[in-house]
Formats: C-alpha cells, structure tokens, sequence
C-alpha cells in the first residue's frame, strides 16, 4: 500500500538541496509527486509531497530526519484531504501596499468556510513612482454552500474597502 507525505524543509539557502531530498526520497522507493519551493529572505522554503510504500515511509522519515545535521528541518506529516465537493477559483489582486491585506482577504474567505489551496504574493516597486505594489494570486476551493457569484461579490466590496485591483475567475 502506497501512502501519501507531505514534507515541509526549511535551510538556509545553498547549492544541492533539491538534490539531496530527492537522493533520499528515490533511496527509501519514493516517487516526488509535487512540490513547490522558494528562496525567502536568504533561506530555502520547501514544500512537497510524495508517495511511498507502507514498509519505506519510516526509513524516508528517518532519513529526511538526519539531514538537520546538515541544516535542514523537514517536517514529515502524512496527507490529509478535505471532504466533500467543491468549485475552485482562481483570485488575483494588485493594490498599493500596505499591512493588514492578507489579514482582510483571508479573514472573509475563512468567514465563508472557502480554503485557500495556493497562496503566492510579492510587493515589486511601481514603474513610475517606485511606490511598493502588493501583488497576490491565489487558488481557492468553495464549499457547496457558497457560490462562486456570492463569494465575487464580496470579494469585490472588500477590494473596494482596501482600494485593490481584483479579480476571480474559474481556471483554465
């Protein structure tokens, strides 16, 4: 029986480091299904999952504990997906900076039980003015007891309120 893993690493930033976890994930008969990492800040951001049999989860977890002698901390814990159906959306938004954005967004996606699937932002300077521009892209899953025109709508009152750009769309 396969199961499913979900790692978490975080290093500081060097040469090797996706070569070193995928080294011990083949070793222990695992397969690298997904992952996503970044450089944040001078350190190494890794979030991954991966499949492997019953009997190698324990020897993957093993040895993906032993690489904190080499600077690493991975996370090992095993998947967990939420129930029941659901519509994604697709979330992008582009406003001037300023703290409490996130906070806003997610506070009124949580209120309406939508869970954020992917998150990515970035503040980039402006092309004329240099002023710091907030930038977010996001991947959200709807419960079946909120439609996507709904959730729109509140969304759009709220990019009002805070005086961002936003826009949410089906993927595809």
């Amino acid at each position: 029986m396969r199961r499913t893993l979900v790692l978490t690493v975080l290093g500081d930033d060097k040469p090797g480091i996706v070569e070193r976890l995928s080294y011990e994930v083949l070793a222990a008969g695992g397969n690298w299904e997904e992952g996503r990492m970044a450089r944040l800040a001078g350190k190494f951001a890794g979030l991954l999952r991966v499949t492997v049999d019953a009997a190698g989860a324990d020897a993957l977890e093993k040895a993906l504990s032993a690489l904190a002698s080499e600077g690493l901390s991975v996370v090992v814990a095993p998947s967990a997906d939420l129930p029941g159906a659901a519509t994604v959306l697709r979330l992008q938004l582009v406003g001037n900076d300023r703290p409490g954005i996130v906070r806003d967004i997610s506070h009124l996606l949580a209120a309406r039980h939508v869970n954020i699937e992917e998150l990515e932002t970035e503040v980039t300077s402006a092309p004329m003015s240099g002023e710091p521009i907030f930038h977010a892209r996001a991947l959200l899953r709807i419960p079946s007891t909120t439609t996507p025109e709904s959730l729109t709508a509140a969304l759009e009152t709220l990019a009002g309120e805070l005086m961002v750009d936003l826009s949410v769309q089906r993927p595809g």
